[in-house]
């Protein structure tokens, strides 16, 4: 009788914790599954373009270049200088400045190799 009774309790303490690995697991699948379908996390890039006494400006155009392809793209700031380019490929290095009325701001390089994913320049126009 002694003997049933002690593979009773092992048999009870394997089931209880293969019953917490489970609702483990349980727990944590939901997680892991929503990361991996949202995809690889793509870069954004924003900031805003000004004069040289800081005023916003309106109508500047902002360069992008892909140093990979040299493909350039441009955006034209809004009223209130602002810029923005989204869905940014992280394993490509770029050259960011601004242009206005013939001037053009100094150059803002992004790293491959940069971790972060948002970045934010202001650029200045004299």
């Amino acid at each position: 009788m002694k003997r049933t009774r002690l593979s009773l309790r092992s048999f009870a303490g394997k089931v209880a914790l293969a019953t917490c690995l489970a609702a483990s697991c349980l727990l944590v699948a939901p997680q892991i599954s929503v990361a991996q379908s949202r995809g690889p996390v793509q870069r954004t890039i924003d900031g805003k373009v000004v004069d040289k006494s800081d005023a916003p400006l309106k109508g500047a155009v902002v360069y992008l270049k892909d140093d990979h392809t040299l493909s350039v793209m441009s955006k034209i700031t809004a009223a209130d200088g602002t810029y923005r380019f989204g869905q940014l490929s992280q394993n490509t290095d770029y050259e960011l400045w601004a242009e206005s009325n013939g001037k053009k701001s100094k150059t803002k390089n992004i790293s491959s190799f940069e971790s972060r994913n948002s970045f934010h320049f202001n650029l200045k126009v004299d």
